[in-house]
């Protein structure tokens, strides 16, 4: 780890002057640190922002619900308004980390975190990401747990956030605040494709600060949840993930929300499989010709083509799980 120095803010105009000077933002600290003993990351100075009051999860005026950049992943997750509005938020944050990760680890820097390709962390390996230009070790060496969607000739990680799965396909909303005042981004931009710029992973400017995700009011009821494949029950990123939210009323789909995680360079929202979902009835029929446009567009390599199909399966049944349907 290299030197760096330290500093301890206590509101936010603190924060964005200590930003603008160079400083890194730090909370709870679960991804950063672990980048700086593998010297991906090497601040100059850390900005600890953890005294800040962005802790609230509070009902909005059109019966949405926001939640503070500090709230720590284990209190989003048992929050009473999070598990009765939105049970695939809860789903997506216990199904993260550790039990001691989830204890420390922040909202706001879980949707930061950085990718967890083994390229990206080795120091000695080419990563576009981590030192542009200078290639991508994943395109040609085992990537068993890259991205099928998203991906570019520049860059194949996944993004490791579970809620941001959940927070994409729920349409969230990311707060930010800076030197020129606040600003609303929609959860769908806030995370960028790598393109040709795989180093630039937020729509977030240099001196901004996250304050809050914001999920807007869905119509009720709306029936959700998360689901994780992975190589193992615990501690595990996923294989394929999804997040499904339905309105049903009458018998019909009225409104659908679909998105999929490790499958892609970012959280993966599937708009054919919701277009295949709406003014239909909940059959078994219908979540399996649905979910067959799950991979639409998947770019598979040389390791990770069983991905395809694997998606589709998982989508599949989260589908059977939240609509009901056997």
């Amino acid at each position: 780890m290299h030197p760096f120095a330290y500093t301890r803010v206590s509101d936010t105009r603190e924060a964005l002057d200590a930003s603008r000077r160079g400083g890194r933002y730090i909370a709870g600290g679960t991804t950063l640190v672990d980048l700086m003993r593998e010297t991906v990351e090497r601040p100059e100075t850390l900005v600890d922002i953890s005294s800040l009051p962005l802790r609230g999860v509070d009902a909005t005026e059109g019966g949405g619900l926001r939640i503070g950049a500090l709230v720590r992943m284990a209190e989003a997750a048992a929050h009473p308004k999070v598990r009765a509005l939105y049970p695939v938020i809860s789903q997506a944050l216990e199904l993260s980390a550790s039990a001691q990760l989830r204890n420390m680890a922040t909202i706001g820097g879980n949707i930061m975190q950085r990718t967890r390709c083994t390229y990206f962390r080795d120091v000695t390996a080419a990563c576009n990401k981590r030192d542009p230009g200078s290639g991508c070790a994943a395109l040609h060496g085992f990537n068993r747990t890259h991205a099928i969607l998203g991906t570019s000739d520049h860059c194949v990680a996944t993004h490791p956030s579970d809620v941001a799965v959940a927070f994409a396909a729920l349409e969230a909303r990311v707060h930010l605040v800076g030197p020129h005042g606040e600003r609303h981004l929609p959860f769908r931009d806030f995370l960028l494709l790598p393109g040709s710029t795989p180093q630039r992973e937020q729509a977030v400017q240099p001196d901004e600060l996250i304050t809050a995700v914001e999920i807007p009011a869905h119509p009720r009821p709306l029936k959700s949840g998360y689901l994780k494949v992975r190589d193992r029950q615990s501690y595990e990123f996923a294989l394929t993930s999804a997040a499904v939210a339905l309105h049903v009323r009458g018998g019909v789909i009225r409104e659908a929300k679909v998105a999929a995680g490790g499958v892609g360079t970012v959280p993966w929202v599937l708009p054919a499989v919701e277009r295949h979902l709406i003014g239909e009835r909940p059959s078994a029929a219908l979540w399996e010709a649905a979910a067959e446009k799950a991979a639409d567009g998947s770019r598979p390599l040389e390791h990770n083509g069983f991905k395809v199909e694997l998606l589709k399966r998982t989508v599949e049944r989260q589908l059977r799980i939240v609509g009901g349907t056997k």
